[in-house]
């Protein structure tokens, strides 16, 4: 049952809106308007009208519809790009996360959920603005900071206090060479290092210096294409439009001796 100040998308399975129910509120669209207050009260699934008779779903959204609405300071990492990460990564409930780069929190969230009470995150940015915007975004989906996130405001090339030792590393940064003097030192060993990078040319430097030092395994990069496909009676096509390249994600997991 929807209460004030959840949030819903509104959808005629073409165009999806998100909202955060609010009492006395309107959201107005080219369909008319919706009362926030006829909504309250009803199950996720329901059907409502709008003042000129179009009807619309109310869900509640998904990770990703809240990922893809929220506000933003600055590019995102796509859905099809983080569920790639945690997989890869191996990100699992109760481990010990850092972060480098939040930029306005989509990846921040999914680790989040992830992780979970029993585990830690540690995010760091180098700008306020961004560490503020991520902050605002993780409380809108959660309803407040969860106590298990630390975010800092330092640079994850040279931290000047970071003490303790993490499962994973996911970097968001543009020169992730330069953090991996903290990433030995942090990462424990057998733990999984990642790499968001949208140039070729960053990834060709930074996976072979991973080579070069010999202390990384199981090195490999890759993209994710997804594209939607067409279905309605007998004809079944590739849609026209499909998501292509947003990032290059590279993997490695340090040996045991890369920390020495």
């Amino acid at each position: 049952m929807f209460r004030e100040g959840d949030w819903v998308i509104f959808t005629d399975n073409r165009v999806c809106m998100v909202e955060r129910l609010t009492s006395h509120r309107r959201l107005h669209t080219h369909w008319g308007y919706i009362e926030h207050d006829d909504v309250l009260g009803r199950e996720p699934g329901s059907i409502v009208e709008t003042s000129r008779g179009k009807k619309l779903y109310v869900f509640a959204p998904t990770l990703a519809d809240y990922v893809m609405h929220m506000p933003r300071k600055s590019g995102i990492i796509y859905p099809k790009d983080t569920g790639i990460i945690l997989l890869w990564a191996d990100v699992f409930p109760g481990s010990r996360v850092l972060v480098g780069g939040v930029g306005s929190g989509g990846l921040l969230l999914a680790v989040l959920r992830q992780v979970g009470e029993k585990g830690r995150v540690v995010a760091y940015d180098v700008r306020q603005d961004m560490l503020d915007r991520a902050a605002e975004n993780v409380k809108g989906y959660f309803g407040d900071l969860p106590p298990y996130l630390e975010l800092r405001l330092g640079d994850i090339y040279a931290p000047e206090d970071l003490e303790e030792d993490f499962d994973r590393v996911l970097l968001d940064v543009p020169e992730p060479w330069r953090a991996l003097e903290t990433v030995c030192r942090v990462l424990l060993p057998g733990g999984i290092l990642c790499s968001y990078l949208p140039s070729i040319l960053q990834v060709a430097r930074f996976e072979n210096l991973l080579r070069r030092t010999e202390s990384f395994a199981l090195i490999e990069t890759l993209e994710v294409m997804m594209r939607g496909w067409h279905i309605e009676g007998r004809a079944i096509r590739p849609q026209h439009r499909m998501v292509g390249h947003t990032g290059f994600l590279t993997f490695a997991r340090l040996s045991k001796g890369g920390a020495d």
